[in-house]
């Protein structure tokens, strides 16, 4: 292995990447993420991203003219 001073920075990178990981790993141990173990009755969503936002853009809910803003209807429940 290379010292220090003779590395590149991209080596160096990858061995302070490798040394972090290793260390989370003895501290705290591996997590393993089962989407579905830990959501047994749900399915997965396939969609891409660009296809979740447009269903955001789609589903999108804008307020009627004239109705309160987020921030009035903070400080008007503030008051009561």
């Amino acid at each position: 292995m290379a010292t220090i001073a003779n590395m590149t920075l991209e080596e160096l990178r990858q061995m302070i990447d490798e040394t972090v990981e290793r260390r989370l790993k003895q501290l705290v141990g591996e997590f393993e993420i089962d989407e579905e173990e830990l959501f047994p009755d749900e399915e997965i969503d396939t969609r891409t991203l660009e296809e979740v936002y447009d269903s955001i853009d789609r589903n999108m809910w804008t307020p009627p003219p004239g109705a309160k803003t987020s921030l009035e209807l903070l400080r008007e429940d503030r008051e009561s």
